[in-house]
């Protein structure tokens, strides 16, 4: 057992009384961490809840609380420690969170943002009613209701889990109906499953919308980012799309974060659609791995604004202070190790800025770092972050 486990509220306040702020974060991994490094450099207190003692932000945090993220007792013993408290993840339940607001204690994003979000298919019914345009969507209960979808919509079509779906994690692309059987036993179930309309999308784009408190709100620039096996691989700044489309994108992600009153940083994903259409694909209400380029590239990051915006600070420039930037992720090829083979290689590539998370083990496609990059175009600056990142490997040899 860690520490902290036993230590009492009282104690633990006792224990943070002496520096001010204090910030919470709930969930302990890479986007942790940064945001830890943000509040710390702004002179923030940082406290961590996490499920285990071994995390990417545990090292970050002056104090570090080992529980589970839905345990209201173990919430509540987190918010009597800090003056605020916010999310890494989505997957805390919006009424488990209730708790820390019921006790006082102020929470970005709150829980009723949480609402809208941390479900996927709320997410598109709130979309719906708020105007913000999304591909055609159906909830599903049985294969023939699959079936049915497909009939509607067309093949191939995305089955999607409501909750808790990640990285590719939770969705599966049926191809024809013959694939619906085998679909349908391959994805959790359990908080119940939606069918999405297959976009055939010119390219992916995101956002990053910061929001404070009193309503103002920093956009970064749009941004590509390119998937390799539904997991982000690579971030481009600015994305090459024309000005009106990057308003359009812009216009998007600023009303979605608005009509559910968020206040944090948030990521936005979106569709470019061949006809120059933008439709919401999904928003996660934290910091984003598609923002992560902002911490070399823009005068105020993703991560520090953040902090900014829940401690009710004023916001920083989005603005980038070089043409553009590029992001390319460490992802896992292989289980085993985190410790990275290549490092010192990399680092000798002028320009490469390497992040790495501290992960103790590896997996295939788990994201254990990433690389940035500054140059005069985004593929000036991908051909440097790739050269230092093809260097860095994790996972024992094969």
């Amino acid at each position: 057992m860690h520490e902290m486990d036993h230590i009492s509220d009282s104690t633990l306040r006792a224990q943070m009384r002496s520096v001010r702020p204090r910030l919470g974060i709930i969930g302990g991994g890479q986007l942790a961490k940064m945001t830890a490094a943000a509040a710390l450099r702004l002179g923030c207190d940082v406290a961590v809840l996490e499920r285990s003692a071994q995390s990417p932000a545990g090292n970050m945090a002056a104090h570090l609380l080992v529980g589970d993220w839905d345990d209201p007792v173990t919430l509540l013993q987190l918010a009597a420690a800090v003056d605020v408290v916010t999310l890494e993840n989505e997957f805390v339940s919006a009424d488990s969170l209730m708790a820390i607001e019921g006790a006082g204690v102020v929470l970005h994003p709150s829980s009723q943002s949480m609402r809208h979000i941390q479900d996927k298919m709320i997410q598109k019914e709130f979309c719906d009613e708020a105007g913000i345009a999304t591909a055609r969507w159906m909830s599903v209960q049985t294969p023939l209701d699959v079936m049915t979808a497909g009939e509607t919509f067309g093949w191939p079509l995305l089955l999607k889990a409501r909750r808790n779906a990640y990285d590719g994690k939770g969705n599966v692309t049926i191809a024809d109906p013959s694939q619906v059987e085998r679909a349908w036993a391959m994805i959790d179930r359990n908080g119940g499953l939606y069918v999405e309309e297959f976009c055939a999308f010119e390219r992916e784009l995101a956002v990053i919308v910061t929001r404070g408190r009193d309503g103002t709100t920093a956009v970064y620039p749009v941004v590509e980012s390119i998937q390799r096996s539904h997991v982000c691989h690579v971030v481009k700044a600015p994305a090459d799309i024309p000005t009106a489309t990057a308003q359009r994108a812009t216009d998007l992600s600023r009303q979605l974060v608005q009509a559910i009153n968020g206040v944090g940083s948030f990521g936005i994903e979106m569709f470019l659609l061949p006809d120059g259409r933008v439709l919401m694909n999904e928003v996660a209400p934290r910091v984003h791995n598609s923002g992560h380029y902002t911490v070399e590239a823009c005068m105020c990051s993703q991560f520090e604004n953040h902090v900014r915006a829940v401690m009710g600070w004023p916001l920083g420039s989005p603005r980038m202070i070089g043409r553009a930037c590029a992001m390319v992720n460490l992802l896992g090829q292989r289980s085993g190790s985190g410790v990275p083979g290549g490092l010192n290689r990399a680092l000798q590539v002028p320009g490469a800025s390497v992040h790495l998370y501290g992960k103790l083990t590896c997996q295939p496609g788990r994201k254990m770092g990433h690389v940035t990059a500054l140059g005069s175009t985004p593929d000036d600056a991908l051909a440097t972050a790739m050269s230092a990142a093809s260097m860095i490997e994790f996972g024992d040899p094969a």
